[in-house]
């Protein structure tokens, strides 16, 4: 792309020959270390210019009206007017398209002064290489057009403003911010709270896995349990999220780490490098054993954990499935019988949207803890629904091929499947017989609704459970890497490469975030996505002119963000300048 100075001044310029004299405006430019002129406008010959001066002498008239162009040229008010030739090629292998939706991110990058962390790292290492250019293409090519390093960097030359370093840089890049991956992380929390303030009285964390096409283990790349169900070695990748919604921090670990044991290391790193003391750590089952428990029981740290039903203990679980003792939080005085709610149409359709809740504190390897459960209609309906579908698509697979029934997984439908290999004199029989194991379907049936969290918070059951629900944004935020980023499979082969890696997808998902937020959360992931995606604009003689579609999103982002690039026609000039309030 070449870069266009634009002096600004309309002057006259005629052109004479045989047959005509022909009147031009132009003005200078400064084109790729060139001086240049530019024609603005073709007046016409001799002839047209005297009939628009009317009385006026045409010479005269011809100055003034560069004059005039050029105070609009400095108001942004002058209409430009461009010439096209049916006959004429566009320029072989230039770049005519440039992504403009970079910019909205661009300008929440330095709002996190992403770039003075940048700029310290490479205080503190001396290297030339300009690394605060590599992590913001990086993560804006993450976001915009998820591809390998390479491609991001062919890619990023669609951007207004080019990359200035090599593919050797990035691979240079990807070294040091992996060691300073604790410095970033940690000034990015602290310039995030100068930014916007952090609601990170709660943290949610939780973990998920990201796979890679080879076969052969290695220190972190290593065979354990994927989250996908994919026959290659993963990585861990540990999140923790403010109750915003807002990511914190992130780890990798190696694929076949405990996850229970993912936890601490990460807390204790918030704690000291983000001087977090008081707060309450929201995880899933999974990660909630009693060590992570016991380490979140403190005066200062709290915890909210899911707690499966199923796996309480024999007193608690009758406890928890007795239908009697419920409580409606806005009816606190008031016990209900929710057996009732089975039987009795009028009572089911009053209660079908409320949830139910009891609650009691247990002991267990001297941990005291608050065991709260909820029961709604809404719920156990869902989780039917769910079932009635699985038991149907097991019923398809024994009516149409039992052989490839196979051994079903954790929650996989072929659960429902009994499979009956003898006879009933207990001989081995001549086939199997397969059917719908009614016993499996009783005895998942009986939870249905119910759901459960302990905790060793003191508030409201009400509001500690609707603390828990909000689990759902952390996992977004991974189907986000995976689907719109397009995390995985990474190519990598170096740890500290795909440290790097993971890295700046977490900083491409904590400014995603931030965008999100910006926008009201009136939008999806591929909605945002793809409406930057498509913010293109024409480069024509200098000017440029937008090739995406306005709508209701692209409203919205310019009236967030400040600055506009939806207008017909936008000047090299002014173009600079919106780049530059992007950095400010």
């Amino acid at each position: 792309m070449y870069i266009v100075k634009v002096v600004g001044i309309m002057r006259l310029s005629i052109s004479k020959s045989k047959n005509a004299t022909l009147f031009y405006i132009i003005k200078s430019t400064y084109i790729d270390k060139k001086h240049s002129t530019k024609i603005v406008e073709k007046l016409g010959t001799f002839e047209e210019v005297k009939a628009k001066a009317g009385n006026k002498d045409p010479y005269l008239w011809a100055k003034d009206y560069a004059l005039k162009l050029t105070i609009k040229e400095k108001e942004g008010t002058r209409k430009i007017i461009k010439s096209y030739n049916q006959n004429q090629l566009i320029p072989k292998d230039v770049v005519i398209n440039y992504n403009a939706g970079y910019l909205f991110l661009q300008k929440i990058y330095y709002n996190l002064k992403l770039n003075e962390i940048c700029n310290s790292i490479s205080d503190k290492y001396q290297f030339k290489f300009d690394l605060n250019d590599i992590l913001s293409k990086l993560i804006y090519g993450r976001i915009i057009f998820p591809s390998s390093k390479l491609k991001t960097l062919e890619e990023s030359n669609k951007f207004l403003e080019n990359p200035n370093f090599e593919y050797q840089h990035i691979i240079r890049a990807l070294e040091k911010i992996c060691l300073e991956s604790n410095f970033i992380q940690s000034e990015l929390y602290k310039n995030s709270c100068d930014f916007k303030p952090r609601n990170n009285k709660v943290l949610y964390y939780d973990l998920t896995n990201f796979f890679f096409k080879i076969e052969q283990e290695d220190d972190l790349r290593k065979y354990g349990v994927s989250k996908e169900n994919r026959p290659n070695p993963i990585v861990q990748f540990g999140l923790f999220m403010d109750a915003d919604g807002i990511p914190l921090c992130c780890d990798i670990n190696p694929g076949n780490t405990n996850e229970n044991t993912t936890l601490k290391p990460l807390e204790e790193k918030i704690v000291k490098d983000f001087d977090l003391s008081t707060i309450v750590v929201c995880t899933d089952a999974g990660l909630a054993s009693k060590a992570n428990r016991k380490f979140n029981d403190t005066n200062t740290r709290k915890f909210i954990t899911t707690q499966s039903v199923k796996q309480l203990k024999e007193e608690y679980k009758t406890w928890a499935l007795d239908k009697k003792g419920w409580k409606v939080s806005n009816i606190p005085d008031k016990v209900i019988d929710i057996s009732k709610l089975f039987t009795d149409k009028e009572l089911s359709d009053k209660w079908k949207n409320t949830t139910f809740y009891k609650e009691r504190w247990i002991k267990d390897n001297d941990l005291e803890q608050r065991l709260i459960v909820t029961f709604s209609l809404k719920y156990k309906n869902y989780q039917e629904n769910i079932r009635n579908h699985q038991i149907n698509r097991a019923q398809k697979l024994i009516d149409s091929n039992p052989k490839k029934i196979g051994k079903p997984k954790q929650n996989d439908f072929k659960r429902f499947i009994e499979i009956i290999n003898t006879t009933d004199t207990g001989e081995v029989a001549n086939e199997a017989y397969y059917s719908i194991n009614q016993k499996v379907i009783d005895e998942e049936s009986k939870y249905d609704g119910y759901y459960a969290v302990c905790t060793n918070l003191e508030d409201e059951a009400k509001e500690i459970v609707k603390v828990n629900h909000r689990r759902w944004e952390i996992e977004e935020s991974f189907r986000i890497m995976k689907s719109e980023f397009k995390s995985r499979p990474a190519y990598l082969t170096r740890e500290d490469r795909i440290k790097a890696h993971f890295l700046t997808c977490f900083l491409a998902l904590v400014i995603y975030r931030y965008l999100e937020k910006e926008l009201e959360e009136k939008y999806t992931a591929p909605e945002i996505i793809e409406t930057l995606q498509n913010m293109n604009l024409t480069l024509k003689d200098g000017d440029y002119i937008p090739n995406y579609t306005r709508t209701e999103l692209t409203d919205l982002l310019h009236k967030k963000f400040g600055f506009r690039t939806d207008y017909e026609i936008i000047t090299e000039k002014n173009i600079k300048k919106i780049c530059k309030e992007t950095k400010n």
